[in-house]
């Protein structure tokens, strides 16, 4: 998951969220100098799968919790949570603050009810999958917490 980061390029780097490509599907990737905020930005990236995150007001919050046996199937479990929100209450989410004990998270997310012509949605997203699922500290000190999500 990666390779090595420059102390420059250390410097210029903030916690940030970017897609990869895998076949059909979509890969999520968080990357953050916590494992809270690894998870965070893969949340960022998993709204902007679906539309472009500048334009999801965090109107409305909502509070989740959940846990996993170990940080790879806790990400699975958070972003499962948030594509059941998403489903259930047809809303987007765009700001998330989540804080974790062991593979426990609770989290607050905000967002709103999808517009169609505001947010105008490219796909839905059906569910996180263990494809590529992994969180992992890398040597740089940064958390990366990615998977592949089913579209």
């Amino acid at each position: 998951m990666g390779g090595v980061i420059t102390d420059k390029e250390k410097t210029r780097m903030k916690n940030h969220w970017e897609h990869f490509p895998h076949e059909a599907d979509m890969g999520v990737r968080g990357i953050g100098a916590s494992k809270e905020e690894a998870f965070e930005e893969a949340a960022k990236a998993l709204t902007s799968v679906i539309t472009d995150l500048g334009t999801v007001c965090p109107k409305e919050m909502i509070h989740l919790s959940g846990e996993g046996p170990d940080d790879d199937l806790c990400l699975a479990e958070w972003l499962n949570q948030l594509i059941f929100e998403m489903a259930t209450r047809k809303m987007l989410f765009s700001d998330f603050k989540l804080k974790m004990r062991g593979h426990r998270f609770e989290a607050d997310i905000w967002g709103e009810t999808i517009n169609v012509e505001k947010h105008q949605p490219a796909v839905e997203v059906k569910g996180a999958t263990f494809t590529a699922l992994g969180v992992k500290q890398s040597s740089d000190g940064f958390w990366v917490a990615q998977c592949v999500v089913d579209v």
